[in-house]
Formats: C-alpha cells, structure tokens, sequence
C-alpha cells in the first residue's frame, strides 16, 4: 500500500488514527481532504468522513485545519452542486 494513500492524526483528546485518504480537493482556490478513519471514533459513526482544510508543507508534510461554518456550507454547496 502507498502511504500516500494514508494520514495519521491524533484528535484533540489524544486518540491516534490512521486514516485512509478517499479525496482531495480544490473549493474556490483552497485545497480539502476527506478521511476514513481505521476505527470507529466516539461520538462518529462507523462510516464517518472527516473533512479538513489541506495545506501542503515542506517535504511531506501536511497541515491539517477545522473547518469552519463558513466553509461548511461553501462544502456543502459544491456537493449538491456535484450530484
């Protein structure tokens, strides 16, 4: 498997996951990452998708940030959008 194919993140409250990457994509010149987690998160449902802002740093780095609700509904346009 290519780990290209896979982030690790830890959340807030110190779980560690190992994501599968299922997407990434431009939204009005800012780049988004979708994530399938290895394991089911509390709070999540089994098939959750987590979404973040995507920036790519030096070397292989990336830089994951929260969405906001501004975002979210700019995300949720271009979905509806794309059906």
């Amino acid at each position: 498997t290519d780990d290209d194919d896979y982030v690790d993140m830890v959340l807030d409250d110190g779980t560690e996951l190992h994501c599968s990457v299922i997407a990434i994509f431009p939204v009005e010149g800012q780049q988004y990452i979708a994530l399938l987690p290895d394991k089911v998160v509390e709070g999540y449902e089994e098939d959750d998708v987590f979404l973040y802002r995507y920036t790519e740093k030096e070397g292989d780095d990336v830089e994951l940030g929260m969405i906001d609700s501004e975002e979210d509904e700019l995300l949720d346009n271009e979905a509806y959008e794309d059906m």
